[in-house]
């Protein structure tokens, strides 16, 4: 029998959803006249299953909110002012998927009785300060002030140094601190014009500017070079190794065969991009000739063994797992582990030998992963390739490095190739293939040239087969009982879900109403649309809906590959999640030294948060740094006009990126043709008032570039046909 008294979990979610803040059981219970242990104990389980199905979290004093909402009160910084002048800030510590919520500050009473607290003084770009926040809707807040945060001299600035008559300036390199510092003529160092120099804060005076004080000097702004230089520091990535960790690698050798399997008589080749740094994987494959696999295949995976150099608690691991994964830039690396290591040894060079992990997979006819088997080995690679030389080979044009490979070798990687990608079809991926800017620079770090990385069948090879060992190392994993990291991707939130399902059936779209969606269902979404002016739209708002992928102990699945089991397992040159696994793998499975030992083991869940941080951090200044050489690269174009598609819809303007180069732009709000702008978040798009014109996300326009600033990375356009209507 139904107790009406009792609220559904539409009423409660509700109730959760319309707080603006967090709440607890007390709350609830007390809203809905809840008493007695019976509806304690019912409640209770109400929440668990709605903090199950992803629709609330629990946060500090077991609170409820909605997902990713932030605290009751929190440190903010001040990040900008908007065109209306209202202050805007972001928390201090972001850690949700995306970018934070927006913070609008509000300003101070001013009607004060005698005897009130004197008002903060006027507040900078930059400035830090403790605020009560109200929760307006998932994406917007409101700040009451408490106090400023003072940063003392633990507060430091990234930015060029310009001379002035009082001693000098610091113009910050972040595009959102417009703030200038002054420098007194002390404070400089040794800086010179245009240097890009990194500064100790000074603590506030009462008047004027605030001050800083140089601390390092990384040479001219001139340079091409101090694009990525900005970017490692302005992230904080460490850059020099401790002593230890250098002389550990550079005592290092490669291992004598003794136990490990000889796998140097297999033609092993590595297929990397022509601009790449460090080949930790090679690959092979034959015709299983097991009669009981009519039509099978047997591959090889074959992945250095940086586990036998970087030992658990050495001074390499700490700095390993301090960087947590390398960091690419166009012109640069900050890798995860020193140079005689991750170019040298682990480096899986031709023609010498290599200590690896490798994984011996056999496939069925249809591409299903049927058993598998982990060695350690010493390998040979017969030769590095590059994804256009092994596509053009597979195309009919071979050249001198891939003719004698073409039927011995890179005929049966295609053949296995094909029956992986049959499988992952019938597995019902999530295929969004989004474009990707590459930066081509020469040896100076000036740009050649930026555009979309072409997609070929050799990187969908190389893709699949990866993929299959890493699934097969969290099957060994599984098999064994044994702990390690997964590579975990959730389903996305409810709450998602129905926002998306609203998008898509305005534009005549249906996404069933499933409580378990399929990474299937967005797929045929998305072929429906392929090859018309929506479906960049619909990629664009369908990937903003997913979960992010994270690290974790707890399997729960990859929602996008569409696999109940996946562990990073091929990059431990790059990644310390890899690194991870493999220790796991080798404890496991008994197969020597470096294994997991007990410490990593009762921390596996801190080791994911961490390096999970670290691969967001890292792709953030991948981010950043692109940018900037995509500035330098069009700073002489002002006045040029582009074609593009709207990438981004804010409250303060369009994200315009370019066709030609992936380039991507801020069309300012003011700028738009004359009316006020409503930002229609449901529908991704801005909607003038008056003449209903529309601004929507994946709409093709036209632009004229009016701003590039190398050393922000800012890139500015405007309309290039304002008065006419946009194409949605």
């Amino acid at each position: 029998m139904t107790d009406s008294r009792f609220p559904t979990k539409d009423a409660v979610l509700a109730f959760i959803r319309s707080s603006t803040v967090p709440v607890g059981k007390r709350e609830i219970a007390r809203a809905f006249k809840l008493s007695g242990s019976a509806d304690r104990e019912r409640l209770k389980e109400l929440l668990r299953d709605l903090e199950a199905g992803g629709t609330v979290e629990r946060g500090r004093n077991k609170r409820m909110a909605p997902p990713q909402s932030l605290p009751e009160v929190a440190v903010l910084e001040v990040s900008g002012i908007d065109p209306d002048g209202e202050l805007q800030a972001r928390p201090l510590t972001w850690t949700g998927e995306g970018a934070p919520p927006r913070i609008f500050l509000l300003p101070e009473s001013k009607g004060r009785r005698k005897g009130d607290r004197p008002g903060l003084p006027a507040l900078a770009v930059g400035d830090r300060l403790l605020a009560k926040l109200a929760r307006i809707n998932d994406r917007l807040y409101e700040g009451r002030i408490v106090r400023r945060v003072d940063a003392g001299t633990d507060g430091r600035i990234l930015g060029v140094y310009r001379p002035a008559p009082d001693g000098g300036r610091i113009l910050p390199t972040d595009r959102r601190n417009r703030t200038e510092f002054v420098v007194l003529p002390p404070n400089r160092g040794d800086a010179e014009d245009g240097d890009l120099v990194l500064a100790d804060i000074l603590p506030a005076g009462r008047l004027g500017l605030p001050q800083a004080r140089v601390t390092e000097r990384f040479g001219s702004t001139a340079e091409p070079r101090a694009f990525s230089l900005i970017a490692i520091h302005s992230h904080g990535l460490p850059t020099d190794f401790p002593h230890a960790a250098l002389r550990e690698a550079e005592l290092a050798a490669v291992p004598p065969l003794g136990q490990r399997e000889d796998l140097r008589a297999l033609p092993l080749v590595t297929i990397d991009g022509s601009d790449a740094r460090d080949f930790d994987d090679a690959v092979w494959a034959e015709a299983d000739p097991d009669p009981a696999n009519p039509g099978g295949w047997h591959l090889l995976v074959a992945i250095a063994d940086v586990s036998y150099y970087v030992r658990p608690g050495s001074a390499l691991d700490r700095a390993a797992y301090e960087r947590g994964n390398s960091v690419y830039f166009p012109d640069r690396v900050v890798p995860m582990l020193p140079e005689a290591l991750s170019n040298g040894l682990c480096s899986l060079r031709p023609g010498e030998d290599r200590a690896c992990l490798a994984f011996h997979l056999w496939l069925d006819r249809n591409g299903a992963l049927i058993r598998h088997r982990l060695v350690r080995g010493l390998m040979r690679s017969a030769a590095r390739l590059t994804y256009e030389q092994v596509q053009a080979c597979r195309d009919g044009r071979p050249d001198d490095d891939t003719g004698p490979l073409a039927e011995p070798v890179i005929a049966p990687l295609y053949g296995a190739y094909e029956r992986l990608w049959q499988a992952r079809a019938r597995r019902g991926t999530l295929e969004l293939d989004l474009p990707e800017r590459r930066v081509r620079v020469d040896e100076r770090g000036r740009v050649l040239g930026i555009a979309v990385r072409e997609r070929l069948d050799s990187h969908r090879l190389i893709e699949e087969f990866m993929i299959a060992a890493n699934v097969a190392a969290a099957e060994t994993l599984e098999a064994r009982t044994m702990p390690g990291l997964y590579r975990v991707h959730d389903q996305p939130a409810m709450e998602k879900m129905e926002s998306l399902r609203g998008f898509l059936t305005s534009l005549g779209l249906t996404l069933p109403k499933r409580q378990e969606l399929t990474p299937d269902h967005f797929t045929r979404i998305l072929r429906k649309v392929e090859g018309t002016p929506e479906a960049p739209l619909v990629s664009e708002v369908v990937l903003r809906a997913q979960a992010q992928a994270v690290y974790s102990p707890e399997n729960i699945g990859h929602f996008g590959l569409a696999l109940r089991r996946y562990a990073h397992f091929t990059s431990p040159i790059r990644r310390y999640a890899d690194l991870i696994v493999h220790r796991a793998l080798i404890r496991s499975l008994n197969l020597g030294v470096g294994g997991l030992d007990d410490g990593a083991l009762g921390r596996l869940e801190e080791i994911g948060d961490h390096i999970s941080t670290t691969e967001r951090r890292a792709a953030a200044a991948e981010r950043d740094a692109v940018d900037r050489f995509t500035a330098a690269h069009l700073a002489d174009r002002i006045g040029d006009r582009f074609a593009g598609r709207i990438a981004g819809v804010t409250r303060f303007g369009l994200f315009v990126r370019l066709d030609e180069s992936g380039a991507d732009g801020l069309v300012p709000a003011s700028t738009l043709p004359d009316d006020r702008y409503e930002h229609d978040e449901a529908k991704h798009a801005l909607v003038g008032e008056r003449s209903g014109r529309a601004y929507r996300l994946g709409a093709p326009v036209a632009v004229v570039l009016t701003e590039a600033d190398p050393l922000t990375g800012s890139t500015l356009f405007r309309l290039a046909d304002p008065g006419s209507d946009p194409q949605v």
